[in-house]
């Protein structure tokens, strides 16, 4: 049980490093500095003004709009609390004294499903970036794989090239939806 135990953390810290280090090759250029994401100032740069529909400009009022990449990073938020509280629950059924060792192990290989489900999802959002989106979310539940792109328009063609990525890159992904988000919210 211990090599196993070994051999997952493994697979799981090789992954990581794998996605990131992917992550660093296709976009190199950027530089992060966490720090200054707390200033009040940042704050005040990252809101969009300016952007008006007719009735506010017949009205001059001008409304203030998110990106759309925050609404994608919202999205990323809620799925990562909801599996964070699920791996808490993992976590306590496998450190817990009434649970007999078969229900020790399933919980903790649903707990290596999830780890591989994110590693696959986080990988995706990258692959699918590198196809020349802004943004990409993708969300698998089971077969089923939800896959949100950032363009103006998908046309049939990408959509279809994407379904053919996730379905490679994504074992028992047989049922894969794909939809876009326009830039302009």
């Amino acid at each position: 049980m211990r090599v196993r135990r070994r051999t997952v953390w493994f697979m799981t810290l090789l992954s990581l490093v794998a996605v990131i280090s992917v992550y660093y090759l296709v976009d190199p250029a950027k530089q992060f500095n966490g720090l200054t994401i707390f200033t009040d100032d940042t704050l005040k740069q990252t809101a969009v003004t300016g952007v008006t529909d007719q009735e506010a400009t017949k009205e001059g009022v001008t409304k203030e709009v998110s990106s759309p990449s925050h609404l994608f990073e919202e999205m990323r938020m809620q799925v990562s609390d909801e599996r964070s509280q699920l791996r808490q629950q993992l976590t306590q059924k496998i450190a817990s004294q009434e649970y007999s060792a078969d229900e020790k192990n399933t919980a903790y290989n649903e707990m290596d499903k999830l780890i591989k489900q994110e590693s696959a999802e986080a990988m995706l959002e990258m692959l699918i970036k590198s196809l020349g989106y802004s943004d990409a979310f993708v969300r698998a539940e089971g077969d089923k794989v939800s896959v949100t792109v950032m363009a103006e328009e998908l046309s049939k063609s990408q959509a279809n090239e994407i379904i053919y990525l996730v379905k490679t890159e994504m074992e028992g992904a047989n049922d894969v939806q794909v939809k876009f988000s326009a830039n302009n919210f």
